[in-house]
């Protein structure tokens, strides 16, 4: 029998080679997980918990109280309430615990798409394809698997910047209040929402960039498919909640894509380089811890020159620091006005799905960041083509538009 690992890779040749057959003696719910991941949890039971030996390390590493143990004394995934901070398949020694694969269902998709097709890559993305994998070799790699282009969803992250530069303005500066970034980990939210709801307040009701490049793209072209790449797995979690499900059709992580890339025989670091900016600085930082912070300091001190109130930020990386400075805040034993919170110790570099380390990452990332043409959304005028797409003829106005908004009550 063959295990779900592997299972998936034969799959993911033959559906490469557009081959439909089956591969024998495989288990049947490893099939349905690989095939129809939407209808599982992010992270899958890939075999039974008879006996643990490491006193249920999967169920007390769970923060939001996913892993339940049902009548018969077996632990079972609870997909209403698992977010993908994969910190159960970590602790697991066991190898019983796997995390949700989406490439064969967005591949097949990709493939029979009748409209435009966009590959939408994570902040993070720099490096995580060897060093010779330049933006617009990997924009290449893309177009050679059938995608119709790339987009950089740091353009997006300049515009949330933007909106939580605004938010910080209206409910800081003018109230006293203080904020809790929405615009990035869907980890950090998920925390405040399920654990700390009487925290919600002070979060500003805004998408992530992820979201926003989804519907940005389907605003423009309604037929089109959209499919994201990064190092996070709950990000696949992210783009199935029922309010912001119209954005994103597939989430596929790195090592996904470096699977895809493999099986298609593609080597993006000998394809074309096709360079195109579309990022400033501050959106490609928002791959690393305080890269929020930093870019939302910087535009609320640019948007509002002279103002005495400016941005006094903490942050706080992987779950255990989160709900430390969760705890403080609710102590008051802080005098921060901006608290920015990651799922993962480093940020987004240190997703579990990254290929790089997160040390690597950040050094690949701040690179980035360094080598942009445009170091504030402001100075960017991709962001002002976005807005004009969008019918807004002034930045204010992203704190009304639907696209970039929702409702986390």
């Amino acid at each position: 029998m063959k295990s779900f690992d592997e299972l998936y890779r034969e799959l993911l040749k033959k559906n490469m080679a557009e081959d439909a057959s089956l591969p024998e003696e495989y288990d049947p719910y490893h099939l349905e997980c690989l095939l129809n991941p939407r209808e599982h949890a992010v992270v899958l039971q890939v075999e039974e918990c008879e006996q643990c030996a490491y006193e249920r390390a999967c169920q007390n590493s769970c923060v939001f109280d996913a892993i339940e143990r049902t009548d018969s004394g077996k632990l079972k995934i609870n997909p209403a309430l698992c977010v993908g901070c994969e910190a159960c398949i970590e602790a697991c020694q066991s190898g019983r615990l796997a995390a949700s694969k989406d490439a064969l269902p967005a591949m097949k998709a990709v493939r029979e798409a009748k409209g435009p097709v966009y590959m939408m890559v994570a902040p993070a993305f720099l490096g995580q394809f060897s060093d010779e994998v330049t933006p617009g070799k990997l924009r290449t790699a893309f177009k050679a698997l059938g995608f119709t282009g790339m987009v950089e969803v740091a353009l997006f992250a300049d515009i949330l910047t933007l909106k939580e530069a605004l938010e910080f303005d209206r409910h800081v500066n003018s109230q006293g209040d203080y904020q809790l970034t929405s615009c990035c980990c869907p980890v950090w939210i998920a925390m405040i929402r399920k654990i700390y709801h009487e925290l919600m307040p002070h979060v500003p009701g805004a998408v992530s960039p992820m979201i926003a490049c989804g519907r940005m793209i389907k605003r423009i072209h309604p037929d089109a498919l959209t499919v994201f790449a990064g190092p996070c797995l709950a990000k696949k979690q992210e783009a199935r909640e029922p309010d912001i499900a119209d954005a994103v059709d597939y989430v596929l992580t790195f090592q996904e894509i470096e699977d895809i890339f493999e099986a298609a025989d593609i080597r993006p670091e000998e394809l074309k380089d096709e360079k195109k900016e579309q990022a400033s600085k501050a959106g490609r930082l928002y791959a690393r811890s305080g890269g929020v912070s930093q870019a939302v300091s910087e535009m609320v001190d640019q948007l509002r020159p002279g103002r005495n109130i400016h941005v006094r930020s903490e942050q706080a990386d992987g779950p255990k620091a989160c709900l430390e400075m969760i705890r403080r805040i609710k102590e008051g034993r802080t005098d921060a006005n901006f608290f920015e919170g990651m799922g993962c110790i480093g940020g987004c570099v240190g997703g579990p799905k990254a290929i790089l380390r997160a040390d690597e990452g950040r050094v690949q990332v701040d690179a980035y960041g360094d080598s942009a043409r445009f170091c504030t959304p402001l100075e960017n005028p991709y962001v002002r083509r976005v807005l004009e797409e969008l019918g807004l003829s002034t930045v204010e106005e992203l704190l009304k538009d639907d696209l970039l908004t929702r409702d986390f009550s």
